[in-house]
């Protein structure tokens, strides 16, 4: 294992053991789930006295903060040695330990870029009615070295966003979604498999923002494999790190069973609207000063000037300005203004813009 990645599997073990196995520097995101040291010493009860599910495992009982600030600063150590100078980490916590975290995590060298509020949309109430309800998590979003190009695909969060203007709306850093309920929640004999899974929304939105199809993620707190079954769907690879073997079976089955997408519906990268002056065509031999372009409504001319500007009657300007006083509203002059082809056919100057581009990488 330490000459190859045990890409798509499940690593059954220690986590700081494992991880030391990795070769350096060798995958692309890491998102942790980490105890959250909630030093529960109690059952809890609800007000008719039945017994509340809560998280009481044993992965979860530190002797002290000591202690898990220790063991925390060990995992995120080792995290950090596996990730790429261009990778990311994101961790999520509640209030018991991530603010903990958050100082390991700017000690050790991490630059955080975000932290990020889920907040939950069906919330487990607060039994007692002794403080407020907790109806948040947070995650902390970091690369591993501050200034390195990372991965963040903007556009596809702002398509997440269904917003119905024509460049979409910034993702904002508060998440409504809710718990894992209903289907999604793993069962065993009618028993929560894990009692932290976390909701296939949340990991969807993580790894869709910061990776790319066919990027490694490594969760290092595997549990019932939410991370691994996300990463599948989308054509991400996942290398998984469990230390309990009942995890392990469950995750693995639960895996099994996810059908991976279509490959040519997952590269959601966009590049930049490439941006061609109407004088580079003119440069590039293209078209000519003086040259004839015909507007697409009626039977109107223009005239090509030397700096990129035409000439309509009276008027002159840019071919959307030109376009626009035709027309009376907001034009594109790429695909309302025709010239003359050889064959003497009239075209959209929009295609030589295009046979500008493919000739001319720069562009």
């Amino acid at each position: 294992m330490k000459h190859r990645l045990p890409l798509d599997q499940i690593l059954h073990g220690d986590c700081l053991s494992l991880l030391a196995e990795l070769p350096e520097k060798s995958v692309d995101l890491v998102f942790a789930d980490p105890p959250y040291n909630l030093q529960l010493r109690n059952d809890l009860y609800r007000p008719n006295r039945t017994k509340v599910d809560a998280v009481d495992d044993g992965w979860d009982k530190f002797a002290d903060f000591k202690e898990y600030d220790e063991f925390t600063r060990n995992w995120l150590g080792a995290v950090r040695r596996v990730l790429k100078d261009s990778g990311t980490l994101w961790v999520i916590g509640t209030y018991h330990n991530i603010y903990r975290v958050g100082a390991i995590i700017q000690d050790l060298g991490f630059w955080i870029l975000n932290d990020v509020v889920w907040i939950k949309s069906n919330p487990m109430p607060n039994f007692r009615g002794v403080r407020f309800t907790n109806a948040h998590e947070t995650l902390i979003w970091a690369q591993k070295k501050k200034g390195a190009k990372y991965t963040f695909n903007h556009h596809a969060m702002k398509t997440l966003n269904d917003d119905s203007r024509e460049n979409g709306l910034q993702m904002r850093s508060d998440w409504y979604l809710p718990l894992a309920a209903g289907k999604e929640r793993i069962r065993v004999n009618g028993a929560k498999a894990h009692s932290t899974q976390k909701p296939e929304a949340l990991l969807y939105r993580i790894l869709l923002a910061s990776t790319q199809p066919g990027d490694v993620v490594l969760d290092p707190f595997f549990g019932s494999g939410t991370t691994g079954a996300v990463a599948k769907k989308l054509g991400r690879h996942f290398i998984g790190i469990e230390r309990d073997k009942k995890y392990v079976a469950v995750a693995q089955k639960r895996i099994d069973a996810v059908q991976p997408s279509d490959a040519s519906s997952l590269n959601v990268a966009t590049r930049k609207p490439v941006r061609v002056p109407f004088g580079a065509l003119l440069e590039h031999g293209l078209l000519v000063p003086g040259q004839t372009l015909y507007f697409a409504q009626g039977n109107i001319k223009a005239k090509v000037l030397a700096n990129g500007h035409i000439k309509c009657k009276n008027e002159v300007g840019s071919i959307h300005a030109i376009a626009k006083s035709l027309t009376g509203a907001p034009a594109n002059g790429w695909d309302l203004w025709l010239y003359e082809d050889k064959d003497g056919s009239k075209k959209p100057i929009n295609l030589l813009r295009t046979i500008l581009i493919k000739s001319h990488p720069p562009f």
